[in-house]
């Protein structure tokens, strides 16, 4: 029975340590692709101190410093889509997906300002900036003119969010804006455009008949020359020439014997 209590207080005594040596000294590996920041939570130089941690072991007081991580690869996020008003008052509807990297020189100055991780960011701040970017962009285009002027669209918020997000640290990548119309509005660019195609078609149709009808004209025009020329040209010695060419020969049995064949068989 003693033997079990020696076991115990001794087991007891290396978990006490154990955990004492837990909370007095923190090992963190900062592995490559990532920035580490010292944050001292007592004394005077309470914050993040201006020492960046590279990559590799760092050896902490949990007691009285957190040690924290932010990734400088590229970071993908798709969010949620979220709509957008355009001047006239059509929703429209935006379902981004947001690249970007974090500046290393500029992760303490990051954390200092936010307090906040990188997912946190991303749901809090960063997609503000993104969400406030397409509104104010929207609001300038009624909902006819952001369709025919998508590129600059894009164009404004990209603009707006490399402006914002540069500043604090944050390297636009990419942006897919992923822009879904009313459905009421795309009925009516529909129906638009099918009657644009129809008024095409029935004026080339208009166009084409009136081709054709001058082209009649000028037809008839061309054969009623041909035929006053004819006529024209048929003088009484033609005419007889045309006989004889035609005649078999032979006279006829009854009635008057034309003058021209009287004429031809003296």
């Amino acid at each position: 029975m003693n033997k079990v209590r020696v076991f115990l207080i001794i087991f007891i005594l290396f978990a006490v340590i154990g955990l004492g040596i837990k909370w007095l000294v923190g090992v963190e590996r900062i592995d490559a692709g990532y920035v580490g920041i010292r944050v001292n939570l007592v004394g005077g130089e309470r914050g993040v101190a201006d020492v960046e941690e590279v990559t590799g072991w760092v050896v902490y007081m949990p007691l009285l410093t957190q040690i924290h991580e932010f990734p400088t690869y590229m970071q993908v996020k798709d969010y949620n889509s979220f709509p957008v008003t355009t001047k006239d008052g059509a929703e429209f509807t935006i379902d981004p997906i947001f690249s970007y990297r974090v500046d290393n020189g500029k992760v303490p100055h990051i954390f200092r300002t936010y307090r906040r991780s990188l997912p946190e960011l991303e749901e809090g701040y960063l997609q503000n900036v993104i969400m406030d970017s397409y509104r104010l962009a929207a609001n300038q285009y009624i909902s006819d003119s952001l369709i025919s002027n998508r590129m600059l669209f894009e164009n404004a918020v990209e603009s707006h969010i490399r402006e914002v997000l540069g500043k604090d640290g944050f390297i636009f990548e990419q942006l897919t804006s992923n822009i879904k119309a009313p459905q009421s509005l795309m009925d009516a660019i529909e129906a638009k455009n099918r009657a644009t195609q129809e008024a095409i078609q029935a004026e080339n149709k208009l166009r084409q008949a009136e081709a054709q009808a001058k082209q009649n004209v000028i037809l008839a025009e061309s054969e009623k020359k041909v035929n006053d020329l004819k006529t024209s040209s048929l003088t009484p010695l033609i005419i007889q020439q045309m006989f004889i060419e035609k005649w078999d020969g032979k006279l006829p049995v009854y009635g008057e014997t034309p003058k021209i064949f009287k004429e031809v068989t003296k």
